[in-house]
């Protein structure tokens, strides 16, 4: 049994914590009386609670985050109610701010604030020596990275098998954009190059193929960036499948270069663009240049094979929908495969907060803590740019829709798209938990009805996307004759590919 556990509760079973990882592999002398174990915040809080009791510990330390600490919340009170000489350390972005707010914060014995990647142990040692100290806050100083040890041994078979795994080649983040806790960061700060490159062979020896960067800027030193990206494209076979935040407005050309050289389903980038409005990038203090942003993403669509996956943020402060729609017209031109419409979240700690009054800036009390209405966007609108976004990630980033996208876009697609997303809702009345094949027959009602299109081209174009789509029989909107006349030849995506960016990828063979 363990006298520590260290646990979090993920959002979902295929994801993995590195930083608890971290934890243990800097527990020193404590390392073998330590456990890690992890949940899925869809477990019942009792069943966790359950499971934790089983290895006896004395003290557990949780991972509270911004997606788990209502469920996390629920198990400390559970375990201060069922076994109330358990020590509860809790660490993470979430509780390290604004803590006499915060119920579990209440409930716990102590909370580390910042990187606890030292902290935890020393306070570990000291709580099992009975000189733990009085203070309940503890903050944690600041860890030089050569005196970390690498956590990446720390993931298990069962991992590499069925879970993501996440490294990082650097911490910290020198952009300051307020509504990111990043911006806190003073610099960025790079681990050992050779050293980290060593971790990720061993890595690739035990199998994993998948490789998450946590970095919040990838590209920022491309001579690491390029060193990297050979080390990997050595390696390169059909299974390799590389994951990076890429900042969008610097990408010079060595960098290009190598870029080029990864095969198709090898790569994907993660590019913030978040507006495309100048004031509005100025008043959150981010610096973009937005016509190298443009041309770098243009110039990766059309060179590389990259699976490009960008981030617009909606309900900055000063944004009205008028921007909004600019920013995402201006991406859809650039076709990345994938535009992510994020509705913006109030992260304890940011500097966002200085525009509340400014701007009437109200946010959900509750965890995601997910703006509501701005002086500029009342709550109805709000309310429609959050079904937008979800009926966008369902139809235009699943991959599933890519005949019928386009006929749905035209010459206007925030306008069109969010007539598309209110009409689906109208008929429909929720936005998950739709059946895919009901999802077709709803959009053939809705483009044929609400956005005018003709009710064959309409046939048409669902034929195709439903062909690859997987579903069998015939769907309700398809027409019979048309259906023997247009037996389309249409190829599955490379199978070793990522389901989704798999579906991207699908076309018409000639």
């Amino acid at each position: 049994m363990s006298n520590i556990v260290l646990s979090t509760l993920n959002a979902r079973y295929i994801h993995s914590s590195l930083g608890l990882r971290y934890l243990q592999a800097n527990m020193g002398e404590l390392s073998s009386k330590t456990q890690l174990l992890e949940f899925i915040i869809n477990n019942r809080p009792i069943d966790i609670v359950e499971g934790l009791l089983t290895q006896n510990p004395s003290i557990i330390g949780f991972g509270v985050y911004i997606w788990n600490v209502a469920e996390t919340t629920q198990v400390v009170s559970l375990l201060k109610t069922i076994q109330p000489d358990i020590t509860i350390v809790l660490g993470g972005p979430e509780v390290s701010f604004e803590q006499e707010q915060q119920k579990i914060v209440e409930l716990a014995d102590y909370v580390i604030t910042g990187q606890a990647d030292l902290a935890f142990a020393e306070l570990c040692t000291n709580i099992l020596n009975n000189n733990p100290g009085d203070e309940k806050i503890i903050k944690a100083n600041p860890v030089p990275l050569p005196f970390l040890n690498m956590p990446y041994e720390y993931y298990t078979d069962e991992d590499i098998k069925n879970r993501v795994i996440y490294v990082e080649a650097s911490r910290g983040c020198p952009f300051k954009c307020e509504f990111c806790l990043s911006s806190l960061d003073k610099t960025a700060w790079p681990f050992d190059l050779d050293l980290f490159l060593t971790e990720m062979d061993k890595l690739y020896q035990r199998g994993v193929r998948d490789f998450k960067f946590i970095d919040r800027t990838f590209n920022l030193k491309i001579q690491s960036s390029i060193k990297i990206l050979a080390f990997f494209l050595a390696k390169a076979d059909k299974n390799l499948y590389l994951h990076f935040e890429l900042i969008p407005d610097h990408l010079p050309e060595k960098l290009k270069s190598v870029l080029e050289k990864f095969p198709e389903g090898s790569l994907q980038f993660e590019i913030g663009i978040q507006t495309f409005d100048p004031d509005v990038q100025t008043r959150i203090s981010r610096k973009q240049n937005n016509n190298k942003s443009k041309e770098n993403i243009r110039w990766l669509r059309q060179k590389t094979h990259a699976h490009l996956h960008t981030d617009i943020i909606m309900g900055l402060p000063g944004e009205s929908i008028n921007s909004i729609a600019s920013s995402f017209n201006q991406l859809i031109e650039l076709e990345p495969h994938e535009i992510q419409m994020g509705i913006l979240k109030r992260l304890r700690g940011t500097p966002l907060i200085r525009h509340t009054a400014e701007f009437d800036m109200r946010y959900n009390p509750e965890a995601p803590y997910n703006i509501l209405s701005t002086s500029l966007i009342d709550f109805q609108t709000m309310q429609r740019l959050s079904r937008f976004a979800r009926f966008w990630d369902m139809i235009a980033n699943s991959g599933r829709f890519n005949y019928t996208l386009p006929v749905i876009l035209a010459d206007d697609g925030f306008d069109r798209f969010l007539t598309l997303s209110d009409a689906l809702f109208q008929a429909s009345k929720q936005t998950h938990k739709i059946a895919l094949a009901r999802l077709f027959d709803l959009l053939f009602q809705v483009i044929t009805e609400h956005l005018e299109i003709e009710v064959e081209i309409a046939r048409q174009v669902l034929w195709l996307d439903y062909q690859t789509s997987g579903l069998k029989g015939q769907p309700v909107f398809a027409n019979s004759d048309m259906i023997k006349q247009q037996r389309a030849k249409v190829f599955k995506a490379k199978s070793d590919m990522p389901s989704r960016q798999a579906r991207h990828a699908k076309k018409l063979l000639s």
